[in-house]
């Protein structure tokens, strides 16, 4: 009996299940040795994507000839889109295929798009002839069918993306079991771990890669990040023996739209004054089916009608309590998603207006060594390196004692603090490019569009920041829309920390463009020009300054109205020890009926 107590106590209690929808023993499948294949791929995956994007602008103009505004928007518009597509990733996932299998079919579209990709910087036909001086009028433009090519393959990669991107750390997390407390520990530290794992391959890339790009050939530099990719993916369906998986549980919108139909529908229908005359399902029902009951809260209040009970039972006129609850949670995660698209904007530039900065400057170390532009990113990689590392390992533990939180600060605490720090970065970037531009003054470069004598380390104190930023903000908010969101709804929550940084960067195409066109009214030569030198990019980087402010200002007021979701192990213990009772109530009363 022992030996089938301690078997029934291996199995998992979240509802994980094996390919085939068995229950999983917690001995032989998930945990750390599950999620290293995981965190495996990721390092490479990592590596492929900022193999591209790191350098991407400097491709544009350097080898397709376009403008510093176009080529900037072009990258910010395929970033954009590379993470708005998880949305439907997830929808995929969650509704219809899984975690597992929408990834398995993404992940070959995504190597597809790398493949053309590669081939298109790589054939001579697929690219214009190179020319001496980028600046220069003379210098032919990609051809239509060049162009149509190169960003179909762009393109298709970002689709492989929408179906990798939220559920790969989605499929990591899922391998600890919240209702077990020593997984439930190292689910905690996941995603500090997960970030460090995938700034490694980000690492390699902005150094390697981009030097391999800049000096030995874009054919090589491409390639290498295909070949990774390919080795990653075969890493990821290496560890399949050992994953748990969650069943798709239906579509998030459908439930989530039944909710906000069904409610307003029911506008004038009073709510009860006792919670528990709202329509809910028997324990039994989520105990059965693995899935968490919710019990009703007084927060987004109207939202309850849709449990209110009437003389209908259609779904789209009566939910459930928890059904209404899992809405809630999502809606009420909004307004902190939409006080994250300024700061997403900030990390569009790094790529774009960073890079094109230090092209202008002196990139010479000792006689023969020249740094990269992009390779400064590497940078943004060490700092959030080093600083997740002193954050878990320091800052959380002296924070704890004063606080009791087992984090040591809140998820929007931490936010909070890279909020801060993104002012503090726009500030200082004002003022080194006010500097940049009066030694190129001091120096008579400014019209002919010279290199600047001046180090290209000068901006190196922006790209640390934007790592430092990272490890507080870029972390803190995959934790909070994974751990805020419903279970059955986690692929979409992990979608919204994405999908902010889409819109921030679709954000930074709308304001540069903006900004360029209406800089140049009046006669005037505007902030932005292919001339950095007689460029106003201050100006620019003081506006973002301000923009951060204000947008902290709205971060302080909807993180002062938001009510964290309670813990869901905690409520699983009540309704364990409900059925409990339920059960020996009906085993007393079968026990008094006479045989």
């Amino acid at each position: 009996m022992g030996g089938e107590e301690g078997n029934i106590d291996d199995y998992t209690q979240d509802g994980t299940v094996d390919l085939k929808g068995n229950p999983v023993r917690r001995s032989q499948r998930g945990g750390w040795r599950a999620c290293s294949f995981v965190v495996v791929y990721e390092v490479f995956e990592r590596m492929a994507y900022y193999g591209i994007s790191s350098n991407l602008v400097l491709y544009l103009t350097n080898k397709l000839h376009q403008g510093t505004v176009k080529s900037a928007n072009n990258v910010t518009n395929w970033v954009g889109t590379i993470w708005v597509t998880p949305i439907v990733g997830a929808y995929v996932a969650d509704a219809h295929l899984g975690r597992y299998w929408t990834f398995a079919i993404a992940s070959c579209i995504y190597l597809m798009g790398m493949i053309v990709l590669t081939l298109s910087v790589s054939l001579p036909g697929l690219k214009p002839p190179t020319c001496k001086d980028i600046n220069s009028q003379d210098c032919k433009k990609a051809s239509t069918l060049q162009l149509g090519i190169f960003f179909a393959a762009l393109y298709t990669l970002a689709v492989g993306t929408g179906g990798t991107k939220p559920n790969i750390s989605t499929i990591g997390a899922d391998q600890f079991d919240e209702f077990e407390p020593k997984e439930k520990a190292h689910k905690l530290s996941f995603f500090n771990w997960w970030m460090f794992s995938i700034f490694f391959g980000t690492l390699f890339a902005n150094t390697v890669l981009v030097y391999i790009q800049d000096n030995v050939g874009w054919t090589l530099g491409y390639g290498l990040p295909t070949l990774g990719l390919a080795i990653s993916i075969a890493i990821f369906f290496a560890g399949t023996p050992f994953y748990r998986h969650k069943k798709p549980t239906g579509s998030p919108f459908t439930r989530m739209a039944k909710v906000i139909v069904a409610a307003i529908r029911k506008w004038n229908v009073p709510l009860p004054t006792d919670p528990k005359e709202l329509y809910e399902l028997d324990l039994e029902d989520y105990a059965q089916k693995g899935k968490y009951r919710i019990d009703s809260t007084q927060n987004l209040r109207f939202f309850n009608k849709a449990a209110v009970k009437t003389t209908s039972t259609n779904p789209w006129m009566l939910c459930s309590v928890t059904q209404v609850e899992e809405t809630k949670q999502m809606l009420a995660m909004i307004p902190i998603l939409v006080a994250t698209f300024v700061p997403s904007t900030m990390l569009a530039q790094i790529n774009t207006l960073f890079v094109k900065q230090g092209t202008t400057l002196d990139r010479a170390i000792g006689s023969s060594f020249k740094i990269p532009p992009a390779s400064l990113t590497g940078f943004v990689t060490l700092s959030m390196l080093i600083c997740v590392v002193l954050y878990d390992r320091y800052f959380v533990k002296i924070t704890r004692r004063w606080t009791k939180n087992p984090r040591g600060i809140t998820l929007l605490q931490r936010m909070g603090i890279g909020l801060v720090i993104h002012i503090i970065i726009m500030v200082i970037a004002s003022f080194t490019e006010r500097y940049r531009l009066s030694v190129a003054k001091d120096h008579s470069i400014v019209e002919k569009g010279q290199q600047v004598p001046l180090t290209i380390f000068v901006l190196l104190p922006q790209f640390v920041l934007m790592g430092t930023a990272d490890a507080f903000l870029e972390v803190a908010k995959i934790e909070f829309f994974y751990d805020q969101a419903p279970e059955n709804m986690k692929s979409l929550g992990t979608s919204y920390s994405m999908t902010t940084l889409g819109v921030g960067n679709f954000f930074s195409t709308f304001l540069l463009s903006t900004v360029s066109n209406i800089t140049k009214r009046h006669g005037h030569k505007g902030w932005i020009l292919n001339n950095l030198n007689v460029s106003h990019l201050d100006y620019y980087y003081a506006f973002f300054a301000i923009l951060n402010v204000l947008n902290f200002v709205f971060f302080l007021v909807v993180a002062k109205f938001y009510v964290y979701k309670a813990e869901v192990s905690d409520s699983m213990e009540v309704l364990t020890e409900e059925l409990k009772v339920m059960r020996s109530r009906a085993s007393a009363q079968e026990a008094t009926v006479p045989g």
